[in-house]
């Protein structure tokens, strides 16, 4: 069984490492996501950096959750990745990747569903989303439309 990968990409006017710097620092996350409502560096981590480890916390409705993921890989101005565990048990990798366009960037998200079986069963009562690839590919075009004004108007108003 293969894993289910759901990619985004959307051309903004804004330097890939300005876009990157935003991304990579997750505590706003939740300006970006619909689903995040909060995100927190543990460890002692406080930047972006491989094995740096971060709490997310995720609602849908009145379902919430947490959950902890694992930095695989940072390379400023170019790729943000993620893995995702709750309870010790995969959940999904996140990867963000920007490329230099013109004047602008085109910021590529990409989700990968890394659960189980089991999970994708009681997945949909945990989080109140029946299918997690539909769900999660609205969710990261807004994700990325969020990114985009707020980059845009910060590169205006300089």
């Amino acid at each position: 069984m293969s894993d289910t990968t759901v990619t985004v990409t959307r051309a903004i006017d804004a330097d890939p490492n300005q876009l990157w710097a935003m991304v990579a620092d997750v505590t706003r996350m939740p300006e970006w996501s619909p689903e995040t409502v909060a995100a927190t560096w543990l460890g002692g981590a406080s930047t972006a950096a491989t094995g740096a480890k971060f709490r997310g916390t995720n609602r849908n409705g009145n379902k919430s959750w947490k959950s902890v993921a694992t930095i695989i890989e940072a390379v400023p101005g170019s790729v943000l990745a993620f893995l995702v565990k709750a309870g010790g048990l995969s959940i999904a990798e996140w990867r963000y990747s920007f490329e230099p366009v013109g004047p602008g960037c085109c910021v590529t998200e990409t989700w990968t569903d890394r659960r189980g079986q089991l999970l994708k069963l009681v997945s949909p009562r945990v989080t109140g989303v029946a299918d997690r690839a539909v769900h999660n590919r609205s969710g990261m075009e807004k994700t990325l439309e969020r990114l985009a004004n707020a980059a845009e108007c910060s590169t205006t108003a300089n």
